[in-house]
Order: C-alpha cells, then structure tokens, then sequence
C-alpha cells in the first residue's frame, strides 16, 4: 500500500490545485480522502469570501486522490455537481472525500467541504469514469 507521501508526490503533477490553489493533501486510503486550502488573499471574491471555483477545485482534487491514490486505473471526473451551502468563516478549507459506489466503468464520490470552525460550505457528487485503456504504473515507480 503506498504511503501518504508517495500520493503526494503522485497528484502533485495537478499543479493548478497543488501549485497554483495550495490544496494539501491531509489522509488518503482506498475511497476516501481529506483535502485542506488555506484561504489566501488571492483565492477570496470581492466579498471576502472563497471563491467558487476555489472550493469547486479543492472538492474535485479530494475525489481525485480518494480515486486514484491507492488505485491502478486511472479515474477522471466525468460529472460534478457543487451546492455552495454557506459561507466559509475560518480561514481554512477542509474537503473529505468518500466512496459511495465502483463498478467497473464509473464510480461515484460524496465530497464534504468545511472549515476548520465545522461551518458546512458545500457538498458535492462526483460521477468518476474509469478509463480503462489507462493504468497507472506502480507507486513506488511514480516518483
């Protein structure tokens, strides 16, 4: 099984959420995951707030590493569906990302997305396709 830094250095060649964003990754095991962003200036609307697109790219990353951390087939995203519930109050973004159903083409994830004060900002539903012409070459040779 890969240990958490070998996924970090495997889903850190998503540079926009890792290098761009600032998305880290916090835990990783098999269908699930927990993703945090430190809110800076850059990342809030002109109502000081994250903006959508922000939180909409941690809640996709999370899924990607519950997908793919601990998998050897590559799974994209082929549907996504974001409810902004609230404004964050913290200034840190947590997304928790759960398997709910794999089959042998799709897969689908429910990602949760709060701040460190425990306000729920948004919940999202993540239809994952699984590529099957695609395999991803062992962890321990990805680095």
């Amino acid at each position: 099984m890969p240990t958490l830094e070998q996924i970090r250095a495997c889903m850190s060649g998503d540079r926009y959420a890792v290098e761009v964003t600032g998305v880290q990754i916090r835990e990783a095991e098999p269908g699930r995951s927990v993703c945090a962003l430190e809110l800076r200036p850059e990342l809030l609307n002109a109502n000081h707030k994250p903006m959508g697109g922000a939180i909409f790219t941690l809640a996709d990353f999370a899924f990607a590493v519950a997908a793919n951390g601990h998998s050897i087939r590559v799974t994209v995203s082929q549907q996504v569906s974001i409810t902004f519930l609230a404004p964050a109050r913290g200034q840190v973004l947590i997304a928790e990302a759960k398997r709910l159903k794999e089959g042998r083409h799709t897969s689908l994830y429910a990602v949760d997305v709060t701040d460190e004060t425990g306000v729920c900002v948004a919940h999202a539903t993540v239809n994952g396709y699984i590529l099957p012409e695609q395999a991803l070459p062992p962890l321990s040779s990805r680095e």
